[in-house]
């Protein structure tokens, strides 16, 4: 068998063979950061580790799945209890993989719109441009406002909309596909009813007031 087709890769590939990557990112601050490479199946065994920012390389899809998976500590008071993350999904791929492939679908028929055009909206809203850093001088600590890298900005979008799908399970009846779809709708159109959007609303806030 000749190489080339070994390792043939079809031009109309797309992710979930449903959706097309064929998107613009309008927000410069993450423009680079959001990959948006064709792809089947958005899996990379974890090469991305080998070294560091290699995770530029991993589809947005597998990075949102990634978030999903892992176990956190991350989280908020409410109503004096904390909520976190839970790992039901730890190590699970295929199961998260199924679950984002319905959320896709659940977006896909409320919005008719391009899934992935609404999961990269959502990530535009709901990363903090400001953050808040702490300083120590002679044993006296101060706090900062400083601006918040491009990649930590998308990493904390992606984890927010992973947490805030999952704290919207909590004590109700639905399930996670479908909290998960809400939760993108949500902060693609920038609502403060998205756990996301509200997560950096507040970040903002602090970081305004630690000028």
């Amino acid at each position: 068998m000749d190489v080339k087709e070994r390792f043939f890769v079809p031009d109309n590939l797309k992710v979930f063979g449903k959706w097309d990557t064929d998107i613009v990112v309008e927000d410069l601050g993450i423009k680079s950061y959001v990959n948006l490479t064709p792809v089947f199946i958005p899996h990379t065994a974890g090469r991305h580790q080998k070294r560091r920012f290699w995770k530029n390389k991993i589809n947005i899809v597998e990075r949102l799945a990634n978030k999903m998976m892992r176990s956190g500590s991350a989280g908020r008071k409410t109503g004096g209890k904390f909520l976190r993350r839970h790992g039901g999904y730890t190590g699970k791929k295929q199961a998260t993989y199924r679950t984002l492939k319905l959320a896709f679908e659940d977006i896909n028929k409320k919005t008719k719109q391009n899934p992935l055009e609404v999961l990269v909206k959502a990530l535009e809203y709901a990363g903090p441009r400001e953050e808040v850093t702490t300083l120590s001088y002679g044993g006296i600590k101060y706090h900062l406002s400083v601006d918040t890298g491009s990649q930590r900005r998308l990493d904390m979008a992606l984890k927010n909309i992973a947490l805030g799908a999952s704290l919207r399970t909590f004590k109700t009846k639905k399930k996670f596909h479908e909290t998960l779809a809400e939760e993108i709708i949500l902060a693609s159109k920038g609502e403060m009813s998205s756990f996301s959007v509200n997560k950096k609303e507040e970040i903002e806030r602090i970081a305004k007031s630690a000028r």
